[in-house]
């Protein structure tokens, strides 16, 4: 198959001497020979060098392919972009038609959607603020709706379903313990290692001990168990109400005469409250092993003087504040992730952004909630 030639160019000034130079087209535009008409064009003085104005003569044009057409409105486009005013003449018949077609695509707007214009400071801030008070406002919204699912369950104990309650404890308890049981030990034995390779250089290995269990009673163990808790189970509580709201089963729920705060979020809430502390406690024993076997095989401790050594440095309060912590977690892990649930929508990206949300969130108030317990006690001395 042989391929048609490049368009051969010409250029010439019109009658007088001083009138704009004509830049004529002879040939078959085809889209194959897109680079060559480029070169071509922007070497006719179309790009090279701006002229005042200049003529494009398309009468020698014999076809014009849509794309080749394209391409010579983009380099015409380009030359009136930079001062020279280009007039197109010559054209004729379907080349005429094919041109013109894409002379007046490129001279609409190359958008159907305006610009944006360009926010000022105090705009940002304002839609900033906006953002802030709806989302308080659903958040105070959403804790009104449990105090009074609360309040309602009180009065009538039998409309919650507890069946669901002991479920929820099972699932996010009982099918928990292998995986905080597994890391609770290694970040034991990671601080173990750590504090005896600091306190060796003092002969005081036997203080591995006090460092291990006040750690991880007092901070490591409660918030560790909660981060775990929150990326295991409380992701899964936004992703399963996020799917429920986004299919339209929290709404049958409401059109039943069920409370779905009552019937979803509370048995979530309790049964979170409920496991975490147990979760937490068996974190602690757990962790307090990683620290007992770093003692015993890296240090040549004896598993009695450790456990007396662990005895005398933890105070029963050392223990109840990780506990309390636990169950604040418990209640805040719990309740996020059942808010941002049940705000869920848009379908399955819905759902993934609602669960991703759950758990950060989840997180910064993690973090947030134990450096106020530790100010706290540490501030009043406890």
């Amino acid at each position: 198959m042989t391929t048609a030639a490049p368009p051969t160019l010409e250029v010439h000034r019109d009658v007088p001497e001083d009138g704009p130079p004509v830049v004529r087209v002879v040939g078959a535009m085809t889209l194959d020979q897109g680079d060559a008409l480029w070169e071509r064009l922007s070497a006719a003085a179309l790009l090279a060098q701006p002229e005042p104005a200049l003529v494009l003569d398309l009468s020698g044009v014999t076809a014009a392919a849509g794309g080749a057409a394209a391409l010579l409105v983009s380099v015409v486009r380009a030359a009136e972009a930079r001062g020279t005013k280009v007039e197109v003449r010559g054209a004729a018949g379907e080349v005429a038609a094919v041109v013109e077609l894409h002379r007046a695509r490129a001279a609409a707007c190359p958008s159907l959607r305006p610009p944006p214009d360009a926010e000022s400071v105090v705009e940002q801030v304002g839609r900033a603020t906006l953002f802030v008070v709806a989302e308080l406002k659903e958040i105070l919204g959403f804790l009104g709706a449990v105090v009074n699912s609360v309040l309602a369950a009180l009065r009538r104990p039998a409309s919650v379903p507890w069946n669901d309650l002991w479920r929820v404890v099972e699932r996010t308890g009982a099918d928990g313990v292998p995986i905080v049981a597994l890391l609770m030990f290694l970040v034991g034995l990671i601080l173990g290692f750590q504090s005896a390779v600091q306190l060796s250089r003092f002969g005081a290995d036997i203080y591995v001990a006090d460092a291990v269990a006040l750690s991880i009673t007092t901070e490591l163990g409660p918030l560790m168990t909660a981060i775990i808790v929150a990326g295991r189970s409380g992701a899964a509580f936004a992703a399963e109400l996020g799917t429920m709201k986004v299919s339209e089963e929290v709404d049958a729920i409401r059109t039943l005469g069920l409370c779905p705060y009552r019937y979803l979020v509370l048995p979530r809430v309790l049964g979170l409250t409920i496991a975490m502390p147990l979760l937490a406690a068996l974190a602690d024993i757990v962790a307090i092993g990683g620290g007992l076997f770093v003692g015993v095989v890296g240090l040549d401790q004896t598993v009695s003087g450790y456990m007396t050594e662990t005895k005398l440095a933890l105070g029963l309060w050392d223990v109840g504040k990780g506990l309390l912590k636990s169950v604040v977690f418990g209640v805040t892990v719990s309740m996020i992730s059942c808010d941002r649930g049940l705000a869920t929508g848009g379908g399955a990206e819905g759902v993934g952004r609602s669960t991703t949300a759950a758990v950060v969130a989840c997180l910064f108030a993690l973090v947030l909630l134990d450096a106020v317990f530790t100010v706290t006690f540490t501030y009043l001395g406890l």
